[in-house]
């Protein structure tokens, strides 16, 4: 079997894993699963900047490097935008 099929296997498999688990995530766990996902965006965005580093590859992996930091960047910008709102959800209000 081809590599890229067996890469396409496994991409479409763990898109399904993680629709359901995160799906599957009761309510007063979203917090911590946020901080997670920015966790893993980080390990991408070291990923990409590997990728986009690499002599020889070619222009389609700096491309490719180039959109995955940007991308991963958007998401643990927006997921810590998330957080700090649901975390500001349980702060007691001041009273004036």
């Amino acid at each position: 079997m081809p590599e890229i099929l067996v890469a396409l296997y496994i991409f479409v498999l763990s898109c399904f894993i993680g629709y359901w688990v995160i799906w599957g995530v009761t309510p007063s766990l979203h917090t911590p699963l946020v901080a997670l996902t920015n966790a893993i965006s980080g390990i991408i965005i070291l990923g990409a900047l590997l990728a986009t580093g690499l002599q020889g590859v070619g222009n389609l992996a700096e491309i490719f490097g180039f959109f995955a930091v940007l991308l991963a960047s958007i998401n643990i910008f927006g997921g810590f935008l998330v957080t700090q709102r649901m975390l500001a959800m349980f702060n007691k209000k001041k009273k004036k």
